[in-house]
Order: structure tokens, then sequence, then C-alpha cells
């Protein structure tokens, strides 16, 4: 072309009407010329959002969010109307100007008719507030704001979703994800906090924060409450005040918000489905009766209100209206747990033969019956000291020989127990894993905790007792002693692979574990520790341990630990794969070393004999290392060879989780799943939902060396968010077919 019209040196020197027309587009925007606001509120950024089609539970349907662009610190505010704008930003304009003594000089935001209404604008002159608006239909230049709506609703959308939240409370999750991106470190302030920024000397969190949307416990503070009445009122958390030090929560009983800091938590029991029915104050009451076959008596419940779901058992009801001279409720005879829908179930007809309840039992409540309980399947003809080897019975005898202390004060009152606490602190010592200073001011210390353990044998010997100390993580502060945590473990893949090309060019499998693993990474934030209990460093008393290394408990450990590995192993030339980053490998001319590690846990293995030997000898200079021989455990994963190739089983690994479950002496299945079940997402709810998604999860790693149940395990995966009782009877089959 250049050749052909040498005058045109860019197509873009080209004026042509008919491309303008047919090719034209939007200009492509720059990132931002100019840097941060160089003072707080010398730009604040603005967007409104809504309307929403869901009314919050105050009847909020927009909310309008102001960002200063030095912090990056946002202010939410929700409105009925989007004409109520003007009356929340003068108030926001007062907030600032009496808390920070600053004004907002600029105010950059979209051409929104709230913006540019008359009392607007008379505002913004009479403060000398400069109005910056976008250009029509583009979003870019008013980005900030955009971009925090954005981070500020996928917050909330992940908060809702993993309570069960209805969307009425979709302002409580907005001002709560306001809340947490306020206190969380941001790239643009260089790992600081917004709320940091404008608070250097205040706490991140006046107090600890909690799952939002979980069930709690506020106590209730009616002052006509009586002595027998309920203490507390069971809520929903819903977020935190501004104003008070207190937990906002939401009482489904009463419709009301409470904030109240005398509040328990339940953080593993999502939205409730109903309300509880402690505090409900009924016009009726209902009684049940159940018709039964003659062989057995009747039984009348009281108080029960929730409807069967299962086909009808002639249940006859007749209503019984309260007094009206306000006599106290009638206190039922049988009360229920508040566990959902709840079913009545009818007993087999009994016959007269039977002895299994005696009819002087028939009487009593049924709580005080007793009853003679048949078991086609005991667990002791699975399960007793009978069969076990004489190996086991050592190690059982072992184990009952020696008590783990409960407490640092038995420890140490036990010489074998001392003695292994001792070692741990020499241990720690020599690996300069903190110096002793005293607290800085403005810093928080974290405690540390002492676990015992009995290491045996394999013969169940006892080989050495051990003490180690623990920090207690559960205390750090993202963003303020720890950042990021996660560290990349070994793809089961990749280990299958690594042991599939082994097999086929028959090299040899070598195993090798790290001791005291965590012990080696090195901190980079900056974290203090209490001193640990009973060994508090004579004259040293009233200062902490300033963690210059990992220890076990803390949320960065495994993270600092596989960075120091991985920069020891790379100055041994080995190379990190790029799909799995805890693969290494090393090719030269006498071969190849491959190697995979899963925390401490290390398979080397390889066609260069002389390399392998050089590695392991590189690692043990590096790190305590033990060298276990060739690979026969790994991952629950037990690895057998011969001459044919190598076999994986998780035998041990189906014996713990029949055991776990109570499914060792039951009856086993011949298919791991009933043949033409068809298992849909409608049914009653399961009980304990994290039980079936914790056992569900453990079956799909078992499907690694059994292939048998990957579709079975498929199918009941795709429950795990509301499982049902046909579910979980699903879930049951599997493992008595595993049996």
């Amino acid at each position: 072309m250049k050749q052909l019209y040498p005058q045109f040196n860019k197509v873009s020197s080209i004026q042509c009407e008919l491309c303008e027309f047919a090719k034209h587009h939007r200009t492509s925007l720059s990132p931002r010329l100019n840097k941060r606001a160089n003072a707080p509120f010398d730009l604040v950024h603005t967007d409104v959002w809504g309307a929403y089609p869901v009314v919050s539970k105050p009847g909020f349907k927009y909310f309008v969010t102001f960002v200063d662009d030095y912090s990056r610190m946002t202010w939410v505010y929700f409105m009925k109307r989007r004409s109520e704008l003007f009356t929340h930003f003068s108030a926001f304009c007062a907030e600032i100007k009496t808390q920070f003594n600053v004004p907002v000089r600029v105010l950059r935001g979209d051409n929104a008719q709230e913006y540019l209404s008359a009392p607007f604008k008379s505002f913004m002159l009479q403060h000398g507030i400069i109005h910056q608006t976008s250009c029509v239909d583009t979003p870019p230049q008013n980005g900030v704001a955009e971009r925090k709506n954005r981070h500020m609703l996928e917050t909330a959308r992940a908060l809702l979703f993993q309570m069960n939240v209805p969307k009425q409370f979709w302002a409580d999750a907005v001002s709560t994800s306001c809340f947490l991106i306020n206190r969380m470190p941001s790239s643009v302030l260089d790992g600081k906090t917004p709320y940091q920024c404008l608070f250097p000397n205040k706490e991140l969190f006046p107090i600890p924060p909690k799952i939002f949307g979980c069930t709690c416990f506020v106590r209730d503070v009616n002052p006509h409450r009586t002595k027998l009445d309920p203490k507390s009122l069971k809520c929903i958390f819903l977020g935190y005040s501004r104003v008070q030090k207190g937990y906002r929560c939401f009482c489904p009983s009463t419709g009301r918000y409470l904030i109240s800091i005398d509040v328990s938590f339940h953080a593993n029991t999502p939205f409730p489905s109903s309300k509880t029915d402690i505090h409900e104050d009924n016009d009726e009451i209902l009684i049940y009766t159940v018709t039964i076959p003659e062989t057995t008596p009747s039984v009348t419940m009281s108080n029960v209100t929730v409807p069967d779901p299962r086909p009808p058992v002639h249940l006859v009801y007749t209503r019984r209206h309260k007094a009206q001279d306000h006599s106290p409720p009638v206190t039922p005879v049988i009360t229920y747990p508040d566990t959902g829908p709840t079913s009545i179930s009818c007993p087999e007809p009994v016959p007269a033969s039977s002895d299994l309840v005696s009819t002087s039992d028939l009487d009593l409540p049924i709580a005080l019956r007793k009853g003679t309980w048949s078991c086609t399947h005991p667990i002791s003809s699975f399960v007793s000291y009978s069969q076990l080897s004489p190996a086991s019975c050592s190690f059982v005898a072992s184990i009952d020989s020696i008590s783990v202390p409960k407490s640092v004060k038995e420890a140490l009152s036990q010489p074998e127990w001392r003695h292994a606490m001792v070692e741990e602190m020499n241990a720690l010592d020599l690996n300069g894993t903190w110096d002793l200073v005293y607290l800085p001011s403005g810093k928080k210390s974290i405690g540390c905790k002492w676990v015992f353990a009995v290491k045996v044998n394999p013969d169940g010997s006892v080989a050495r007792l051990k003490a180690r100390l623990v920090a207690k993580g559960y205390a750090q502060t993202y963003g303020v002693d720890y950042s990021d945590t996660f560290s990349p473990v070994a793809k089961l893949t990749s280990v299958r692979l690594l042991i599939s090309l082994a097999a086929t060019h028959d090299w040899h499998l070598h195993q090798l574990d790290i001791k005291n693993a965590f012990l080696h990474g090195d901190l980079q934030e900056e974290v203090y520790m209490e001193q640990p209990p009973g060994f508090v460093a004579q004259g040293e008393y009233g200062k902490v341990c300033r963690l210059r290394k990992s220890l076990y408990g803390l949320k960065q450990s495994p993270r600092a630990w596989f960075g120091k590995f991985s920069q020891s192993i790379e100055r041994f030339g080995m190379i990190k794969g790029q799909s799995d980053h805890s693969v290494f490998y090393r090719k030269t001319k006498a071969g190849i070393t491959l190697l995979v590690v899963y925390v401490d846990d290390i398979v080397i293995t390889g066609s260069d004999t002389a390399g392998i030997l050089a590695l392991k000898n590189f690692l043990h200079s590096q790190f305590q290392t033990k060298d276990l021989g060739s690979l026969k455990y790994f991952l629950g994963i037990e690895v057998t060879r011969s001459k044919k190739g190598i076999f994986l089983s998780q035998r041990k690994y189906v014996l713990d989780l029949l055991t776990e479950t109570g499914k060792l002496g039951a009856k086993p299945n011949t298919t791991p799943m009933v043949p033409n079940v068809q298992l849909t997402s409608e049914g009653i709810p399961f009980e304990d939902p994290e039980r079936y998604r914790r056992l569900v999860g453990k079956l799909n790693y078992l499907a690694v060396t059994r292939p048998d149940i990957a579709y079975s395990v498929s199918v009941v995966s795709q429950y795990m968010s509301s499982p049902t009782v046909d579910h979980w009877n699903a879930v049951e089959h599997i493992l008595c077919y595993l049996k």
C-alpha cells in the first residue's frame, strides 16, 4: 500500500466519510493520566444505583455511593426515591466538614437528573464545589464509582447466597459489604485499607466480625419478660451499626431490627426457613390424634403445629380456643426441637406374641419405656479385641498406657512430657523462630498453646512423645499481620501421572518427609505472639515474641513454607511446572528427575539415579528430612508395586469412612446406586447439610481410585446446596456398596 500510495503514511491519514459511517468505533480510554488525589476529599466520586425490583425491608429501592479518591473510603446511603439524593449529599458534606475539618472540593459523577436539579446546583455554588460530569453514555469516565458499585454488589451477592438470605435484605447486604470493603487492603493504596488511610490510630473492627446471615440469639430486654420466658430472641445477623457498638440483627418473630452487643452466634446455621415457634403467641392450639392399629395404644401429642409432608395417616384434630381470662397456656406434654418440618410416623403393627414392649410399660411416657433392641449385624462381629493382630493389640495397649495431658500444668508435672516440651523449645530457639521485644504501641499480639500427641512405631510401640507449640492464628487480622495465604498443593492428576510414568518406564519411587516443615518459612509480615505458656523467659517478663519464622497455626505459614521450599529446590536446578506449581523437574544428559510435593510429603522419581541421590542429599542439607524409602502410602492412597505394575488402593480410607458413619456393620449393597432411581431437588430437607457436604466430598476423593462409584458420586454432588432425605439415603447406599 505504501509503495502504491507513498503519500499515505498511515491509514488514519486517509479521510473517508464512508468509513466514518460504516466503521466508527468508540475511543479507547487510556488509564488515568492524573494520579490519586493528594489529600482526602479533594475529589469525591458518586453514582446512584437502582431501582431494584425487590423493595428492602425498610422500603428502600436505591442507594448512592460517595467514594473519596485519596483513601477510597466509601459512604453508602439508601433511598426510597431518587429525589432524596440532595438530602443525603448535603448530610455527607456536613459530616466531612465536621469530622475532618475539610470541605469537599470536587464531585465527579454522571449526568443523572438528580445531580442537575436546582437545589443541588445551588448547594454546589454556595459551597464552591466543582461538579464534574461524564459524557453522555460514557460510564468509564466515572470508573471509580462504577467499579466500586460492582465490587459492593458482588460482595453483597456472595453474602446473600452463602446463608440463603432472602432478597428483601439486599440493603443490609450492601451496607455490610461497604463496611467490609472499607476494611480490606487495596492495591491502589499499596496494601493499606481505606479505613486506615483516614483513621490510622483506630481499630479496624471495634467488635469482632461475624458471618452475615447466620442465626444468632439476642438477649431479650423486654421488661415484661417473666422468669420462665425465654431469655433471648432468635434472630438473623445482618450487619453492624454505625452509631452503636453492637451487632444489627433482625427478629423474624417480631419483624423488628435489634442492635445489641449481647449476641451469641451459630455461624454454621443459615437463614432459618421458618419462624421459631418459641416466641409465637398463637390464638389456637391444635390437638393431633394419631389412629394406630389396635395392637398398640393411641398416642396424643399436644402443640404440634407443623404439617406432615408424607401421605396422611388418618389424622383427626380438633380446635380448642384459649380461655378469655388470659390464663397461662397449657404446657405441652411432649416438646420437639425446632428442626424444620416434622413427620408423624405410624409404627408397624406388633404381633401379639411379641414381647418387645411389656404391658406395664404401656402406661409410662414414651421416653421412659424400655424395649428390646435387635441387630442383625452386631459390631462385635466385625470389630473386637479378639480379632486384632498382635501388633494392633500392642498399639492399643501402648495408647491406653500413656495419657495425653489436658493442660500445660499437667504436662509440666510429668517428666516425659516436660522433656518433650523442652525439646520443642530448643528446636524453636535453634531455628531462630522469634526475638523477644516489647509490644509496640498500636500493635496486638496473638496467643499460642501446646498440642500434645503420642507417636507410635508400625509395631504399635511408643516411638516418642510429641509436644508442639501452635499459634492461635484465628486471632490474626487480615491486612495487619497477614495478607496472602494461598499455597499450591499437588494435583491428584499430577500424582497419578508421576506414578504412571514410573510404572511405564520402571522407575523407582522415592518418598521423603520434611520434619517441622512450617518452621522453615520466612515471615514477611510483622507478627507478635505471647510467650509460650510455662516457658516465660527469665527476666523478660512483659515482652512478646516478634516472629521471624513461620509457626504452626499461623494463616500464612503454608505459603511461607512453600515459598522457602521453591527457592531452595530451584537453586538445585529444578524447574517449576507451568500447569502444576507443585511439580518440579530437571533434565540432564544422564536423564530426568521428577519431584512432586504436597505440603511436607515429597515423591521423587526419574531415570537419573545419580541425580535423585544428589537431590536427596541437597534436601537433607537444607531441611530436616526423613527418607521413607519406597513409596507405600501417600495422601491416603496405598501404593503397592509388583511385576505387573503399580496398584493404587484406598482400603484404609474406606474403613475409616465406614467407621466414621457407623456403616461398618451394615448390610452390603451390590450396586452403588438403586437402579432406575431419579433424584430431584424436591423433598424433605436433610437436617444436617454440612454433614452431607463433608461426606460427599470424601466420596469424591475416594472416586480417584474407585471409578465404579464415580457416576453415583457425581449424581449426589449435584445437591450439595440443599440436600434432602432422599439424597442422604443415596449417599448411605454408596457407603453400603463400598462395604
